[in-house]
C-alpha cells in the first residue's frame, strides 16, 4: 500500500510541477506581467541564472520581464519535464527541455537593416529547485542554458 501511495504522490507532484512550468511559459508568451504575477510561480527568494546574468528576488522577476520585453512576441514550448521529489517532501528538483521562439521588435529589425531575420530561436534546458508552499509548488532557483540558437540574439545591456 505504501508503494501505491508513493506512486500516486509522485504522479501528483509531477503533474503539479509540469502544470506550473506550462503556466509560467504561457504567462511569458502572453506578457501578462500584472502586479504580483510572479507569486503564482516563484518564491520570494527566487534566484535565476540566465544569459542576462544571475539575479535574486525582485531583481530576478524584473529580469524575466525585461528579457521578454525585448521582443514583439514569444512562443515557449516545454517538454520532457522530469521531477525528482521524495513523497511528502517540501522540496523538489525539476528539469525540462524548452524550444523558445522570439520575434524581434520592429525597431530591432530596422537597426539591423533590410532583410534582417525577425526570429531568434533557442533550444535550451531549464533546471529548477522548487519548494512546496501552502499555495502549491513554487520555483526557488531556476537556470536556463542554451544548447543551440538560430538568428540574431537581442542586444544585451553593457
Amino acid at each position: 500500500m505504501n508503494e501505491m501511495m508513493s506512486s500516486t504522490a509522485n504522479l501528483r507532484d509531477h503533474s503539479e510541477v509540469a502544470t506550473l512550468v506550462s503556466a509560467f511559459f504561457h504567462t511569458l508568451d502572453e506578457q501578462r506581467f500584472d502586479e504580483g504575477w510572479a507569486l503564482a510561480y516563484f518564491t520570494d527568494d527566487l534566484r535565476t541564472t540566465t544569459p542576462l546574468g544571475v539575479a535574486e528576488g525582485v531583481d530576478a522577476v524584473r529580469q524575466v520581464e525585461e528579457a521578454i520585453g525585448r521582443f514583439a512576441a514569444t512562443l515557449h514550448a516545454s517538454s520532457d519535464v522530469l521531477v525528482r521529489a521524495e513523497p511528502g517532501a517540501r522540496t523538489a528538483h525539476a528539469s525540462w527541455n524548452a524550444h523558445m521562439t522570439h520575434v524581434h521588435l520592429d525597431s530591432t529589425l530596422q537597426a539591423r537593416g533590410e532583410g534582417a531575420n525577425p526570429l531568434f530561436t533557442v533550444g535550451g534546458i531549464y533546471e529548477a529547485e522548487l519548494r512546496r508552499t501552502e499555495e502549491g509548488w513554487r520555483i526557488s532557483r531556476m537556470s536556463v542554458r542554451a544548447v543551440w540558437t538560430t538568428g540574431e540574439p537581442p542586444v544585451l545591456p553593457d
